[in-house]
C-alpha cells in the first residue's frame, strides 16, 4: 500500500464518497494520477465506484468495508508504533516535542 493510496482512503473516510476530481483536489494531485490510484484501490476491493446520481458522465468513489478495515488496521499500527517511540523519551524531550507540535499546528492553521 503506497502512501498515496493510503492518503486517498483516509480522505474518503474523512470526507465521504466523492468524484475522482473531488478526491484529486483534496489530495492535491492531478486527476489522471488519482484515476490510476482509484483503479488500483478498486482492484484491491478497497473502494467502490458507482454512477453519479445526477451526472451520467461522473462516478462516485466510496470506501468499502475492506477499505475501512485496512485504514483502521493501519491507524492502529501507527498509533502503537508512536506510543512505543514516545515511551522512550525523557521529560525534557517530551516538552520539546510538545512545543514543536504547537509551532507546527500554528503554521498549518495560518496557511489554511
Amino acid at each position: 500500500m503506497s502512501l498515496t493510496q493510503l492518503s486517498a482512503i483516509a480522505s474518503l473516510d474523512e470526507h465521504g464518497p466523492m468524484t475522482p476530481g473531488g478526491l484529486a483536489a483534496k489530495e492535491r494531485v492531478q486527476p489522471p494520477s488519482m484515476t490510476r490510484v482509484i483503479a488500483s484501490l478498486a482492484d484491491l476491493g478497497l473502494v467502490a465506484r458507482a454512477p453519479h446520481p445526477t451526472d451520467g458522465r461522473q462516478i462516485i468513489v466510496s470506501l468499502t468495508d475492506s477499505g475501512q478495515a485496512l485504514l483502521a488496521d493501519e491507524t492502529s499500527a501507527r498509533e502503537k508504533w508512536m506510543t512505543s517511540q514516545l515511551a522512550g523519551l525523557d521529560e525534557e524531550q517530551l516538552a520539546v516535542l510538545r512545543k514543536s507540535v504547537d509551532i507546527i499546528s500554528g503554521l498549518v492553521t495560518n496557511s489554511e
